[in-house]
């Protein structure tokens, strides 16, 4: 029964694992949205595996190990993959508006291969994340599921936008009424989704401390900075839905950053 109750945590584990190899086979068939479904699904088991090992007091090395391997193929390779195909999808849709046949015939494009700093950052990122007492109680870097979390959902933003526009069902006056939508035209870009990876890839292995999720206790006191987020993400996924979700990434970062201005300024 207790060898039976140390695995829990890793069969969950496992199935994020699953799930990211599934939404590669997924990046490989073009399916962009369904690859951004599988790693929302990865994401909730993420979560739920070291709560469980926490829950059930049954936390182990080999936990850890698996934990960060599973970690770097579904918020670390599957983004590379994604982006790659998105760079490379929106550069012939450029080069068609702007009726570059030449270009459009081939699909060579070597600066998507910069998409793939990402799984090699997050490499990194993992590595230094298991090795650094810093990070028991926060983070030093974007954790490599919010990374995910940003690439993994442009798909489903550009979906949603796109039938804003056609449907006109946009609660802000659709986004694509006036001179033709400037957030598609932003991620129809390859060269903006190319500096969103060298950025991106950037914090993943940068000296910027970023506040945790994890509760000690639900009062305010001490999670202020928490729950000041927590609202604010739900009022933008209330309102933006999909598209809230890279803001709420963005949000992250500025909240952090924010906080850590305010801890340094209460030091002094």
């Amino acid at each position: 029964m207790q060898k039976i109750r140390r695995n829990i945590p890793n069969a969950i584990t496992c199935g994020n694992l699953f799930c990211g190899c599934l939404a590669l086979v997924k990046a490989f068939e073009d399916d962009l949205v369904w690859t951004a479904y599988l790693v929302g699904i990865a994401l909730v088991l993420d979560f739920f595996d070291g709560f469980t090992a926490r829950m059930l007091k049954v936390s182990s090395a080999i936990g850890k190990d698996l934990d960060s391997l599973a970690d770097m193929v579904t918020f670390g390779v599957v983004p590379g993959v994604v982006v790659f195909k998105l760079i490379l999808l929106q550069k012939i849709t450029h080069d068609a508006l702007v009726f570059d046949t030449s270009a459009v015939a081939s699909s060579v494009f070597y600066p998507a291969y910069l998409a793939f700093l990402i799984p090699v950052l997050s490499a990194i990122r993992l590595a230094k994340f298991n090795n650094d007492a810093r990070q028991a109680e926060s983070f030093i870097g974007l954790p490599t599921p919010a990374n995910a979390v940003f690439f993994c959902s442009l798909p489903l933003v550009l979906k949603q936008i796109t039938e804003w526009y056609i449907s006109g069902k946009n609660p802000f006056e659709t986004l694509a009424a006036v001179s033709g939508n400037p957030v598609l035209a932003l991620l129809n870009d390859p060269w903006i989704l190319i500096a969103l990876t060298l950025i991106f890839s950037f914090l993943l292995v940068a000296e910027l401390p970023l506040f945790s999720l994890k509760f000690k206790s639900f009062g305010w006191k001490g999670n202020e900075v928490r729950f000041v987020f927590l609202g604010m993400a739900a009022l933008l996924l209330a309102f933006l839905q999909f598209t809230g979700i890279p803001l709420v990434i963005v949000l992250y970062i500025l909240v952090s950053i924010v906080n850590n201005l305010i801890l340094r300024r209460n030091h002094e």
